[in-house]
């Protein structure tokens, strides 16, 4: 039997794994010059955390998950998101009495959720995301931004969009979900049949329907703006004030709502306008999430966050032709010459490891022009020759593949003689 890779996912090869860390560095680089740490949780939880914090009307709960049932009879759930998990963590682990607030966290690893695989979207997809929780402050929504912003920016990304909108609070949504009923409520039939149970359970799903996008009352439905009440609209006029302060370029959309129930005040989203790209433009997600940490069973702690896909942005990269400036190639590549050559080439080449060198040897028993077409093959900026004269002289030759120069170098000096030129000391 041919074994073959679960529909919606994906093997990363050497080939490609060197862009995915090349990404992942830069991420955890930008979170360590924004001072937000690293946090790790489960990748399954049980099943009621995403029932209570993502919204049991949401298409991921109740289309998306992976949900079973464990030997101890407990419903257990794949993560399909972040946030939930890291604001369990946060609650449990009691980080609200932390002194030094607001707590300010990312995350980065797999994520899980069933639905049709397309470009850039993944069944088993891997998400870096913040979460900054703790402050009611608009600074902190622009902050959040500007990370995400920043991550795409040094990633070479130039053809991107920022959308922003405001969800506002309690009070506002009450009046603007009575409006959208009304709105709504007449034609419902001629939506499909999951807006049709949105309209009276959360009828703010109906504007982020995909099936119904283009009917005539979605352009007309009412703006949250305009039910606003003046502390939101206040709050919501901060943010853009920041955004402006830091010269970050963004557009308002009041049809911006995002597919998760926490969210309210600032959502957002970043979007590739790259050509090619495809349909699905969203890179990136996020907002304030204001009630989610008591409704998981800690005290009132404001929160806001993003997460964005790494396989999306990858997707951007190359929709805009960026080439990651990622280093190939290993420092040197040891060919050894005879039988006692090939012994003495263990020892030799995990020395040279220990001084942080990359180097390679041959383990295939290869002859001699096999070796140096394998060096090429690696990129191997210098290559060391290793033979029964060299051994008895206790020496070796380092040649230099770029230019072909080579240089005798004694045995007793070569570890440090390569950690030179390695680094251009020579």
């Amino acid at each position: 039997m041919a074994f073959q890779i679960p529909r919606g996912t994906q093997d990363i090869l050497p080939s490609e794994s060197s862009k995915w860390q090349y990404v992942e560095q830069i991420a955890r680089e930008l979170c360590r010059r924004y001072n937000y740490k690293e946090i790790r949780t489960p990748i399954f939880e049980h099943t009621e955390l995403f029932l209570r914090s993502v919204g049991d009307t949401t298409d991921i709960v109740q289309k998306e998950m992976y949900t079973f049932t464990d030997r101890g009879g407990r419903s257990i759930t794949l993560r399909p998101e972040g946030t939930a998990a890291v604001v369990r963590s946060f609650v449990e682990n009691k980080m609200y009495g932390d002194p030094n607030q607001p707590v300010k966290l990312y995350y980065l690893g797999p994520m899980f959720r069933y639905e049709r695989p397309q470009s850039g979207r993944f069944r088993q997809f891997v998400q870096f995301g913040v979460e900054a929780i703790g402050s009611n402050d608009p600074a902190i929504d622009a902050e959040v931004i500007a990370l995400a912003m920043d991550l795409y920016r040094s990633l070479g990304l130039k053809k991107i969009k920022l959308v922003i909108n405001s969800l506002g609070d309690i009070s506002s949504r009450k009046a603007h979900r009575e409006a959208l009923i009304a709105h709504f409520k007449g034609r419902i039939h001629e939506f499909c049949e999951d807006c049709q149970v949105r309209l009276e359970n959360n009828p703010l799903r109906i504007l982020d329907c995909k099936k119904d996008r283009e009917h005539e009352l979605m352009k007309t439905a009412p703006s949250i703006l305009d039910y606003l009440n003046e502390e939101s609209r206040a709050y919501f006029e901060q943010v853009k004030s920041y955004l402006n302060k830091l010269g970050i370029p963004f557009e308002v959309d009041p049809r911006l709502v995002r597919g998760l129930d926490y969210y309210n005040h600032t959502a957002f989203e970043i979007m590739s306008e790259a050509e090619g790209f495809g349909a699905i433009t969203t890179l990136c997600g996020g907002g304030r999430y204001n009630g989610l940490v008591q409704e998981i069973g800690g005290p009132e702690t404001p929160g806001v966050g993003f997460a964005l896909s790494i396989e999306r942005l990858l997707a951007a990269l190359a929709a805009e032709g960026i080439a990651l400036p990622i280093e190939e190639g290993i420092d040197c590549y040891v060919v050894a010459l005879g039988e006692e050559a090939k012994k003495e080439a263990v020892p030799l080449v995990y020395a040279l490891r220990n001084e942080g060198i990359s180097v390679e040897k041959d383990y295939q028993d290869r002859k001699v022009k096999a070796q140096f077409k394998a060096a090429d093959r690696l990129q191997a900026k210098y290559v060391i020759i290793v033979g029964e004269d060299e051994l008895a002289r206790n020496v070796a030759n380092v040649k230099n593949m770029q230019t072909g120069e080579q240089v005798e170098v004694a045995l007793s000096e070569l570890t440090t003689y390569m950690k030179k030129v390695c680094k251009g000391e020579y």
